[in-house]
């Protein structure tokens, strides 16, 4: 939602702003900071799931590991 304001904040500014080419340079860095914010967002879901795959491959580990007592004994 705060990006929807962001971006139509930005909208209108670039409207006002139409005769120069700070209209270009604020629509290149409104796509910027969108960009960026995709790309932290990712990263996010990207680090959740390692640790998600790391705590199930511990598992597993320690799961192999008594079996193998237990195989032995």
């Amino acid at each position: 939602m705060t990006h929807r304001i962001a971006i139509a904040t930005l909208a209108a500014s670039t409207l006002v702003l139409v005769g120069c080419g700070a209209a270009e340079t604020a629509g290149v860095a409104a796509a910027q900071a969108e960009l960026a914010a995709e790309q932290a967002e990712e990263a996010r879901k990207t680090q959740a799931k390692v640790e998600k795959d790391l705590a199930a491959a511990q598992e597993a580990a320690a799961d192999a590991r008594k079996a193998a007592e237990a195989a032995s004994e």
